[in-house]
């Protein structure tokens, strides 16, 4: 199979072809493989190559697995391969190997997908773009020297490029829809618990995070979902069985949804008018299409969830830094993790135990605000980003201000720091980029990006739509009616394969 011929399927293109006979797993392997060898010395989205395992496993498919022989890529956090390297993007872990799989990546096995690599990610997931310091920044296949978004940078760019038509990712703050926003893909949030998340852990980020995949089409992603959801023995959350395969919803056209439609942000932040206006133009398609589209918004405090979630993240990364102490057999030091990691966990070790309790109650309110809203509409419509994609090192500190962090940090002077100093750094960087995404994951709502909107120099954007809990369903027939509207699978970022 000729590299040019693969990159233009998707998923299950590649597996029907399989599964007719009309090419092997090895030979889609084979171009999978060549495409890498192509595109990614420009991208570094790839980090951990497993070409020769990959080759192997071809013999060895489940023969009526649905993705039988089909390429995919791992984002190297939160899916452990047994017997390989999970760095989760930190010097601190760069040489950790764990001895079993994860309870996704035994799924990802059992639908005859073919492990290709581990992708890069921001160190620990942390930030929403994909620049560690352990493996170096990941390039944006439509505009070399920008941000392909983060935490799943690596994977995002991997598919955008045409190496791989699906990639594993996950999603704490939007790391599944920021990336995706900057990329041109679709990328699909899914309810709380619906993918499982152990063995060895419960949950991630008091259960913001979640797993899933970024893809070219609708149907690639909930074919997926079909291959990963469902209950997880132990796990502290269960998200509604679906009424039908996910699949299925793909084909079945919405009936006519109300839409609520705002571009209020509601972390703080002064979004670009690019964002604003793929937002308002995706409104305006939804009515074209028959749905009513209405101006409403979830009446959220930007400013005190700020505060809050800053608050239950740093606390999430201190505790996460002594895991992997554990995992390594040592007490991390400074010099094991990037600064910002450190500060964020110092942050975390100095709030008291009510300061956090109250965070994650007030936080967990949201949850019923989001609910009102969606009980008299049924999806909510925003920009994904404020921004389109940032360049490289946009979100970095000014070097001053880190040498005075690293002075704090050196001299163990953590107590001097002051959360609302800290929020309001955290505010003019991060959520001036991202104030939008994290609702989603402290509700545990479903929530996608489609690559809708271009800003004028031909850079991608995002546009949001968040659903009920528990209620991908309508998420996906939306989807994938607007992708029949205003198809974008087509569309070839600068980099690539094909």
């Amino acid at each position: 199979m000729k590299i040019e011929e693969y990159c233009k399927h998707d998923a299950l293109a590649l597996a029907a072809r399989i599964r007719q006979g009309e090419v092997s797993p090895r030979e889609v392997v084979e171009a999978a493989i060549g495409a890498a060898e192509r595109v990614n010395p420009r991208l570094n989205a790839i980090v951990t190559p497993l070409y020769e395992e990959a080759r192997a496993a071809c013999a060895s498919l489940p023969a009526d697995a649905p993705l039988r022989g089909v390429p995919f890529l791992l984002k190297d956090l939160g899916a452990p391969l047994a017997g390989h390297p999970f760095t989760m993007g930190s010097r601190a872990t760069a040489h950790y190997i764990p001895e079993r799989d994860g309870e996704l990546v035994r799924r990802h096995r059992a639908a005859g997908l073919v492990f290709l690599g581990k992708t890069n990610t921001s160190e620990l997931g942390l930030m929403p773009v994909t620049e560690p310091e352990l493996f170096g920044a990941t390039e944006n296949p439509w505009a070399m020297g920008r941000t392909a978004g983060g935490s799943s940078g690596g994977s995002a760019a991997a598919v955008a490029a045409g190496i791989v038509p699906v990639a594993h990712a996950s999603d704490g703050g939007g790391s599944i829809r920021i990336p995706a926003s900057c990329c041109g893909l679709f990328g699909l949030k899914p309810t709380r618990a619906r993918n499982p998340c152990g063995p060895g852990r419960s949950d991630g980020w008091f259960g913001y995070s979640i797993d899933h995949v970024v893809s070219r089409t609708v149907r690639d992603s909930a074919a997926f979902l079909d291959a990963t959801a469902g209950p997880e023995p132990g796990a502290p959350y269960a998200a509604p069985t679906p009424e039908r395969p996910f699949l299925e919803e793909v084909s079945r056209p919405p009936r006519r949804l109300r839409v609520a439609f705002t571009t209020t942000p509601f972390l703080p932040s002064e979004p670009e008018r690019a964002p604003l206006e793929a937002a308002e133009r995706a409104a305006h398609l939804c009515e074209e299409l028959g749905h009513e589209v209405v101006e409403a918004a979830p009446a959220i405090d930007a400013h005190r969830f700020a505060l809050d979630f800053a608050r239950l993240i740093a606390v999430a990364t201190a505790t996460t830094l002594d895991e992997l102490g554990e995992l390594v057999g040592r007490s991390l030091r400074r010099e094991d993790v990037e600064l910002s990691t450190w500060m964020t966990a110092a942050l975390g070790r100095e709030l008291a135990a009510v300061e956090v309790e109250a965070a994650r109650r007030r936080v967990a309110g949201l949850g019923q605000v989001l609910a009102e809203l969606l009980t008299d509409c049924d999806v909510l419509l925003t920009p994904t980003l404020a921004q389109p994609p940032l360049p490289h090192g946009a979100l970095r500190l000014p070097p001053a201000l880190m040498a005075v962090e690293e002075l704090i940090a050196g001299a163990h002077l953590t107590p001097v720091l002051r959360i609302g100093a800290v929020v309001e750094r955290v505010t003019n960087r991060l959520y001036q980029f991202l104030p939008w995404t994290p609702l989603a994951n402290v509700t545990g709502a479903p929530s996608m990006s489609l690559p809708l909107g271009m800003t004028p120099e031909g850079l991608p954007l995002g546009v949001m739509f968040t659903g009920r809990f528990g209620d991908e369903a309508t998420l996906l027939q939306l989807a994938a009616q607007l992708e029949a509207a205003a198809p974008w699978s087509a569309r070839r970022p600068a980099v690539f394969a094909g």
